[in-house]
């Protein structure tokens, strides 16, 4: 195994980002945490994807505390709830839970599941939200809100939203003003689109709610827009040209997820998309990524931007913006399985989707196969730092600095192999941290690589410093145009050879300052 290094000429620790006294809390980044505790929402049962989902999201449960698995309706299933379809996906999960602890520890037993099972309202919207109509599901909300916990709760919407609504009303008629922005303060809601009315009354009702969103019609109109449609979209919604679809064909579904045990078993055909509502708990699986973080950083959930989309109230983590010099997007420009370059909000899912199929593939077999018979993902290590946080380094310009990966190791024994590189947009969004970072293009073009922007033409717009150049994707960096402060993002991502192959990430933030005048 060759030792990888990354050559900076500058200086490296992680800048989590500004946070100005005027900007809002939600719009800032959050601290490290590698155990999320999540509360999901589901109208399961309207269709096959949120079974789906539930399946996956069950595999990774040794990373999360789930605090709440809530069945709620939508505008696809305006009148029931189906708490016991969540029930029957927890007794498959039972039956392999004893195997998956042979490969990894923390995964919860099934009655610890059992008993955060839930119902919400079993009617449609804000019609079912008010004085006297509190469900189990909004009680729990509350309960686990409250909390005296400091990690925050991600309320994780795969249908309609009313049962948040209801817990956030309630909390309001019962709590002091004080004390109902401490419970705000604690949540963080990423939604799958607008599936009932609650949505929109949400972010007007409780401006300070941090809010990962595409906002949307209920009728469904507007998802092929949205981000989350980059998990699996490409062919139903016709909206990711470049997105590779090859780990979403029914034969390697079949082969890798429906052929592996209980679970895999109940792992629905679908209607429409596979898994539409797992961006929502992508980000937060402790991949190195560490996209928890902010929106804005980007992984395996996509990347969002902090701004007011036209019609609403305020601000929150949504699509959108800029291309232009100087300006923030929502868009990530990535290389498609095709060889051409791609700019789209799909991207920014779909850009990781080889990785985190494998990484699913590689979970259903630890629930039916023994720990020398699967793959697990290597342990990276930079710079001598284990683990999966994120590394924080100032960069000065002028001044060397290297990345070392060794240390990383394969738990299998497996060959690995190591990349470097920017995730030019990543933290693009959040308030008080303006930086562009690209690529140089090839000796003579004048085309951006991947994830950059064209340098200005003479006499043209400026470009806002500073920037960093990414000279060779595996050997050195460069600071150019030291004039101003900024961050910029570099992954390492290491994939081991074993079957399926697995991708461990780590990032490391980079703020950069000036050099002597």
């Amino acid at each position: 195994m060759k030792r990888a290094v990354l050559w900076v000429a500058a200086g490296l620790g992680l800048a989590a980002g500004a946070r100005g006294e005027a900007q809002p809390a939600a719009s800032q980044p959050d601290p490290y945490v590698a155990r999320p505790r999540i509360v999901v929402m589901t109208d399961i049962a309207n269709e096959p994807d949120d079974q789906m989902s539930m399946v996956r999201f069950l595999l990774y449960s040794n990373g999360f505390d789930v605090e709440g698995l809530v069945a709620t309706t939508s505008t696809w299933m305006k009148n029931k709830v189906r708490p016991d379809v969540i029930e029957s996906l927890i007794d498959a999960y039972a039956a392999v839970q004893p195997n998956l602890l042979k490969h990894a520890p923390g995964f919860p037993p099934a009655a610890a599941l059992r008993v955060v099972v839930a119902s919400g309202q079993p009617s449609y919207g804000m019609a079912a939200v008010g004085p006297g109509k509190s469900s189990p599901g909004s009680e729990l909300i509350v309960r686990a809100a409250a909390k005296a916990d400091p990690r925050p709760l991600w309320v994780l919407g795969w249908g309609g939203t009313n049962t948040l609504a209801q817990a956030l009303s309630d909390a309001r008629a019962s709590r002091s003003a004080q004390e109902l922005e401490a419970l705000v303060a604690k949540l963080r809601v990423y939604t799958i689109s607008d599936q009932d009315d609650a949505g929109p009354w949400l972010r007007r009702e409780f401006p300070s709610l941090h809010y990962v969103a595409s906002p949307s019609t209920q009728d469904g109109e507007e998802y092929a827009y949205a981000t989350w449609t980059g998990i699996s979209g490409d062919r139903f919604y016709k909206n990711a040209p470049g997105a590779d679809f090859a780990t979403f064909t029914d034969d390697w579904v079949g082969a890798n997820v429906r052929s592996k045990g209980p679970l895999g078993k109940l792992y629905p055909f679908p209607c429409c998309i596979h898994e539409g509502d797992t961006p929502s708990f992508l980000g937060l699986i402790d991949n190195g990524l560490a996209s928890a973080v902010s929106p804005a950083w980007g992984g395996w959930g996509g990347r969002y931007l902090w701004r007011q989309p036209s019609g609403e109230t305020r601000a929150f983590w949504t699509q959108g913006g800029d291309s232009y010099p100087g300006r923030d997007s929502s868009r990530d420009t990535v290389v498609g399985s095709d060889g051409k370059s791609y700019t789209s909000d799909q991207a920014t899912v779909w850009r990781w989707r080889t990785a985190f199929q494998n990484d699913f593939a590689a979970r259903m077999d630890w629930s039916v196969k023994d720990a020398k018979s699967a793959n697990h993902n290597p342990d990276v290590v930079v710079n001598g730092k284990r683990g999966k946080e994120p590394i924080e380094v100032e960069a000065v310009v002028g001044q060397a600095l290297k990345l070392d990966a060794a240390g990383t190791t394969d738990p299998d024994g497996d060959t690995l192999r190591f990349s470097w590189f920017f995730y030019s947009e990543a933290g693009a969004g959040i308030p008080g941290q303006p930086l562009v970072v690209r690529r140089r293009p090839p000796s003579g073009a004048g085309a951006p690589g991947q994830g950059g922007i064209p340098s200005a033409p003479a006499g043209g717009p400026r470009e806002p410093p500073p920037r960093l150049v990414l000279d060779n994707a595996t050997t050195a960096l460069a600071i150019v145009t030291p004039k101003a402060e900024g961050l910029a993002h570099v992954i390492l991502a290491v994939e081991d050879s074993g079957t399926p192959s697995l991708t461990s990430y780590r990032r490391v933030v980079i703020r950069m300052k000036p050099g002597a005048p």
